[in-house]
């Protein structure tokens, strides 16, 4: 009995060293796992980050062979079209493209396009230290050097005008009326451009800053000194004065100079004949414009562009006008005299002009009626019962 008990005891225990054993050579099995595997995430670690490693850089020689091989597939296309390669222009290689591959996709950046490797691959730094390792410019450690550099030559040209005006006021001759830049016609560059021309990112606050300092410089007196600088930051806006079609200026029996125009508003129609050298009299429907227009500010909006121009007094108006009622008439009679006027301006005054409104045709009509209501807005009362 007691020999059995030995055997059963030891048995029991032979079973529980075995599971031991079983249970450290998969513990062992499981510690060179996660061994293993912390070597791999520490090798993968090691690896070089190419996301932090910021734009990929390309080189000279890089961009020289992208120069070759564009100028190659634009001569082979411009043979293959029947044009002339020495005269291919990028609007002709835009055209053919979109002729070759017509592309219904929304998104422009994802048709097909064949531009030059100047336009697709971003600008470059230079070299920013040298051979010793150390940076060239002594703004390198704030990260944003061009951006830094922009700044302090922008606050050096204002303490260079302010300094000037300092020596002025010494020998007595400064002057607050002084000769000012004239910004007509230019817009400063935007956020875009600003991050282009320095070839760095900025954030909002930098743009804001940048505009703050150069309006600083603006407001100094003797700012014109530094035209240059800040025409160099400000970019032409297109003239849209120059799409507007001047009426020819003609000339009666007896040599005088008359313009003629129409103009529509709603559904008033006008025509104006403006005649140089007049006594001022203005005539509508062969009636004087006092007693057409009994309301003050329609004969505002008629006499307006005159107003606008200095030129009362100056031309005789003979109007013509139907439909519409007396507002729609005026406007329709402004935008005409409007249009006849252009032909005794320059091409400043006629941006004027555009700017102030007078020669952008208004197109708001009347709304329709709307079938099941009351108006063109307008529901009729709802009844519960």
């Amino acid at each position: 009995m007691a020999a059995s008990g030995g055997r059963k005891v030891g048995y029991f225990l032979w079973k529980c060293g075995h599971c031991c054993s079983n249970f450290n050579s998969v513990s062992s099995n499981i510690s060179r796992q996660v061994i293993s595997r912390q070597l791999c995430l520490t090798s993968s670690l090691l690896r070089k980050n190419l996301a932090a490693a910021g734009p990929e850089k390309f080189s000279d020689e890089f961009i020289k062979k992208q120069v070759e091989e564009f100028d190659i597939g634009k001569r082979h296309l411009a043979n293959m079209m029947g044009e002339d390669p020495e005269n291919f222009t990028q609007e002709d290689i835009d055209r053919c493209v979109a002729y070759l591959f017509p592309s219904g996709l929304f998104d422009k950046k994802a048709r097909p396009i064949m531009k030059h490797p100047d336009e697709i691959f971003p600008k470059q730094r230079a070299i920013q230290w040298g051979a010793d390792r150390r940076p060239f410019h002594f703004l390198f450690y704030t990260g944003k050097q061009a951006y830094y550099s922009l700044m302090h030559d922008t606050y050096g040209k204002v303490l260079a005008v302010e300094k000037h005006q300092d020596r002025l006021r010494a020998k007595g001759l400064y002057s607050s009326n002084a000769q000012q830049i004239s910004l007509a016609g230019y817009r400063w560059l935007l956020k875009e451009e600003l991050e282009d021309l320095l070839v760095e990112n900025i954030s909002v606050h930098d743009y804001a800053r940048f505009i703050q300092l150069m309006e600083r410089l603006l407001s100094l007196p003797y700012c014109s000194i530094e035209e240059a600088f800040v025409l160099r930051h400000r970019r032409q806006l297109e003239i849209l004065s120059s799409k507007e079609a001047v009426p020819a200026l003609q000339q009666d029996e007896r040599g005088v100079a008359f313009s003629t125009a129409e103009g529509r508003r709603k559904t008033a129609s006008g025509s104006v004949v403006l005649t140089d050298s007049g006594s001022g009299s203005i005539t509508i429907n062969g009636t004087n414009y006092v007693q057409y227009f009994p309301v003050l500010q329609d004969r505002e909006q008629l006499m307006f562009p005159l107003h606008l121009m200095g030129a009362l007094g100056r031309f005789d108006m003979v109007c013509s006008v139907s439909g519409g009622g007396r507002a729609s008439q005026a406007g329709a009679l402004r935008l005409a005299t409007s249009r006849a006027l252009l032909s005794f301006l320059s091409e400043g005054q006629v941006e004027v002009m555009r700017q102030a409104g007078l020669l952008t045709p208004d197109p708001r009509v009347r709304e329709r009626k709307k079938p099941g209501q009351s108006g063109a807005r307008k529901k009729f009362t709802w009844k519960k019962r």
